[in-house]
């Protein structure tokens, strides 16, 4: 009998096992919430040129070699796409998931996705990032950025602001093309 006894014992699982793992199953659950919020392109490939409308409005983005070459000064704002105290991601044009740490921007006629410079005229502050949603559609405003982008640059609690914006290069992976730059003072 003790041979029978010492067999079920061994074969049950232990009740504490479930409770010991807990923890574990919690981070995993956690990272895999917080890591595909951090990995913005998301595998997106390529460029978006195609024209759409907003507000009754229609707008037509530049092609890949006008927006390569684009430089324009204007009023910026900032927008946050997450929600529910920031905790929940918001959605861009491309389809991108979002938080407010991203560096990320908006325009109403950049090819989507580029890279631009950004720089506050009012105090020369300066950030790279990545132009991957549609706005500002509010008149006299160039770029919509998201809150850290405003707060590296310094207008986060005035809201609005004077920049400079610099394309320096649009598309992602393969599809990607950047400026070309003047090498040999300025001949080539």
């Amino acid at each position: 009998m003790s041979t029978s006894r010492q067999a079920d014992s061994t074969s049950r699982p232990d009740p504490r096992t479930g409770w010991r793992l807990a923890p574990l199953f919690l981070l995993l659950a956690l990272a895999a919430l917080c890591f595909p919020s951090c990995a913005y392109p998301g595998g997106y490939r390529g460029y978006q040129t195609r024209g759409y409308t907003t507000r009754g409005e229609y707008y037509q983005p530049m092609g890949v070699q006008e927006a390569l070459n684009y430089q324009e000064s204007g009023v910026a704002s900032w927008y946050d796409e997450s929600s529910f105290l920031g905790l929940k991601r918001g959605t861009t044009s491309l389809g991108e998931k979002v938080m407010p740490w991203h560096l990320i921007g908006a325009h109403k006629t950049l090819p989507l996705p580029c890279m631009v410079r950004v720089t506050n005229l009012e105090n020369g502050r300066k950030v790279k990032l990545r132009i991957n949603d549609r706005g500002p559609f509010i008149a006299g405003r160039l770029l919509d950025v998201s809150p850290r982008a405003a707060r590296k640059l310094g207008f986060r609690e005035k809201g609005l602001t004077r920049v400079h914006v610099e394309v320096l290069s649009v598309g992602d992976g393969a599809y990607e093309r950047k400026r070309s730059r003047k090498w040999f003072f300025g001949l080539l």
